[in-house]
């Protein structure tokens, strides 16, 4: 008894550790924080991540591409961030990358003018409806919520083979959003969503906070999806959730063209290996820019876990 409550003890504190070391490292110098985020991100160029997008379909893995940055200041970032999505696209496609686009509606003025931000991001998926391609318009947080709901319906009565959404299973509506949106569904074309846990810090009053009841949110969102012929992108890195997801594939005998496993750049890579091992598709989002600062910490304060792996590198690198 004693030697467990040891081991607890253990756990407790270097859970502690790590998460100081994820609450610093935003302060700290980017080169170092860099031995974390490159784990998680292509590179800064777009070459870079070409690169990373043909080693992962040499695996048999599709990707999504996003090029980092949100919340932006200005409209001519709006601007730019539009011209580098259309380069992005002539780009992947000439390599003949198998794999889809992600935006972040705050990139293009979300926040600024959200007229402007529905004609930029308009642009974007006219050029990738041009190749057949799909556009997957990711979800921010709650001051956001309502408005990308609104872009994507606009977006979606156009381009009903070519776009997609982001819903986040620890917001307390999203299930009601799903069934407010089920009249855009049909057997034709399906609805296209990716179903996430949710990152944003939220308030309890919208958000679930425990691990438990996102895990059972997710669950019934995801079951909510699947019977009702909706085509989902089961993005986790939680095995729980992967194995409710094959009971409900079972229960509901989804066909593997109506779902997908959907998983970051580095992340869980031995989780990922046995979902395609099973022959279910995957698909991994490939970020890639200048901005990857914001982005890893973030993914860093969302896995402490990954500090230690950040001081035992410093450690190996002498």
């Amino acid at each position: 008894m004693l030697f467990q409550k040891n081991i607890h003890l253990q756990k407790k504190d270097k859970n502690m550790i790590n998460k100081t070391i994820a609450a610093l490292l935003p302060y700290m110098p980017q080169k170092f924080v860099w031995i974390f985020s490159k784990r998680y991100v292509a590179g800064e160029t777009l070459d870079d991540a070409i690169n990373a997008c043909k080693e992962l379909n040499g695996r048999g893995i599709k990707i999504t591409l996003d090029v980092l940055g949100e919340f932006i200041k200005t409209l001519d970032e709006a601007e730019q961030n539009k011209n580098e999505y259309l380069h992005v696209i002539e780009t992947k496609e000439k390599n003949n990358i198998d794999g889809n686009y992600s935006l972040k509606p705050t990139m293009f003025g979300l926040l600024i003018d959200k007229e402007v931000c529905y004609r930029h991001i308009r642009d974007i998926v006219k050029k990738a409806a041009e190749y057949n391609i799909f556009v997957r318009v990711d979800m921010e947080d709650t001051q956001c919520t309502d408005m990308e709901i609104e872009l994507f319906r606009k977006l979606k009565k156009e381009f009903p083979k070519n776009v997609g959404l982001v819903v986040q299973a620890y917001l307390k509506r999203t299930l009601p959003d799903l069934t407010a949106l089920l009249d855009l569904n049909s057997s034709e074309i399906p609805l296209n969503y990716r179903l996430c846990k949710g990152i944003y810090n939220e308030p309890k009053e919208l958000a679930y906070k425990q691990y438990e009841e996102i895990n059972q949110h997710y669950l019934e969102d995801l079951e909510f999806l699947l019977k009702n012929k909706v085509y989902v992108g089961i993005a986790t890195h939680d095995k729980p959730l992967v194995d409710g997801a094959y009971k409900l594939i079972e229960k509901y005998n989804v066909p593997k063209n109506m779902y997908e496993f959907q998983m970051l750049l580095g992340v869980t890579p031995e989780l990922r290996k046995s979902i395609t091992d099973k022959g279910h598709t995957m698909r991994v989002y490939v970020p890639y820019g200048t901005k990857w600062f914001a982005y890893c910490t973030r993914r860093l304060k969302e896995n402490p876990k990954m500090a230690g792996m950040i001081i035992k590198a410093l450690f190996k690198r002498g």
